[in-house]
């Protein structure tokens, strides 16, 4: 499986568990709160992690900082705040289901603001799998327990991500673990502040540790999983995968919370499966042309055309560094994802 793929549903399902294991600590922790905490503790989780990797400091590119800035308001701290207080008024099931609202909105922004490409098979990977997210939903979407205001709050939930994911991947090539840390940080110190502000009190220190620890795995190593998705295949196919995160979010109900194995969760994990394969089995090959290019980010050499720049002294081949370097204009053809050096016209 492609290293992009296999991160891309690794994170869906880090994710996925995040909305029923909210629920459950909405019982004790006020919802601006919690959205908070979760963000604290990818935070603080993953600059334990650098501090202790001893990872070298990250700058952006010049530009990128609006796009990252755009980012973190976005995903980090209006997305947060806006599924808490939805999840706070729906059943964590319904609330995971509506979920699915993400991955149609990523797509969309992204092909038709971001102009990346799409062809039919990609397309019709999608509709399988937001159609299994409606299967699931159905029964509930008809019983009206998710409409009104809630749902809304859930659904903007849903597009402050999708606009994050569209802006993230501007900044992609960048430190995941970087790029998850200071959006952490800067959206869960946010949060703090405010929730803090209006008058929210602070849960027990066993409570706030499992907000924590919840938010460094499902919003931290998820996101990080996440941003490496993004760089090797673009928005609006990483979105899609991600968009299995509520079929997880369900599995994990019925295995740890007793929730009922019906047909729905079989028809919906099928139709899941039809849209991944389609993915998964996509081949994109055509003539392209590649116009001269410099940046830096992670690489290694030996079959790939687009690193095999000279080294003093030299790099052994497969060796994973990270430099500035320059990409000479290149015509040729190869199967390709939209990714950060195939960002070219259809």
């Amino acid at each position: 499986m492609h290293p992009g793929i296999a991160a891309s549903l690794a994170a869906a399902a880090l994710f996925g568990a995040a909305a029923p294991l909210a629920k459950l600590l909405l019982a004790q922790v006020d919802p601006w709160l919690l959205a908070a905490l979760l963000y604290l503790g990818s935070g603080c989780g993953l600059a334990l992690w650098r501090a202790l990797r001893r990872e070298p400091p990250v700058r952006l590119a010049p530009g990128e900082a609006r796009w990252f800035a755009g980012a973190v308001l976005a995903g980090g701290v209006a997305g947060p705040v806006l599924l808490m207080l939805g999840l706070a008024r729906l059943p964590a099931s319904q609330a995971s289901l509506l979920l699915n609202g993400e991955a149609v909105l990523t797509a969309l922004l992204a092909w038709v603001v971001f102009r990346e490409n799409v062809d039919r098979r990609v397309g019709f990977g999608m509709v399988a799998i937001v159609a299994g997210g409606v299967v699931l939903a159905w029964p509930s979407a008809a019983a009206g327990a998710a409409s009104g205001a809630a749902a809304l709050l859930v659904l903007g939930a849903c597009l402050a991500w999708a606009v994050d994911n569209n802006l993230t991947r501007k900044v992609s090539l960048a430190d995941a673990t970087w790029i998850a840390m200071v959006k952490g940080l800067a959206a869960g110190g946010t949060n703090l502040l405010l929730a803090l502000a209006l008058g929210a009190p602070w849960p027990p220190g066993s409570v706030a540790g499992a907000a924590g620890l919840l938010g460094f795995f499902s919003y931290g190593v998820s996101l990080v999983l996440f941003v490496l998705g993004l760089r090797s295949l673009g928005t609006a196919r990483t979105g899609a995968y991600f968009s299995v995160a509520p079929f997880f979010g369900a599995l994990l109900a019925v295995l740890l919370l007793g929730d009922p194995l019906d047909w729905r969760l079989g028809a919906a994990a099928a139709l899941m499966a039809l849209g991944v394969w389609l993915h998964v089995t996509e081949r994109h090959e055509h003539l392209h042309s590649h116009e001269a290019l410099g940046h830096a980010h992670e690489h290694v050499h030996g079959g790939d055309p687009h690193h095999d720049h000279a080294h003093v002294p030299p790099v052994p081949p497969g060796t994973r560094h990270s430099h500035p370097h320059h990409h000479e204009p290149l015509l040729h053809s190869h199967p390709h994802y939209p990714d950060a050096h195939h960002r070219h016209e259809h």
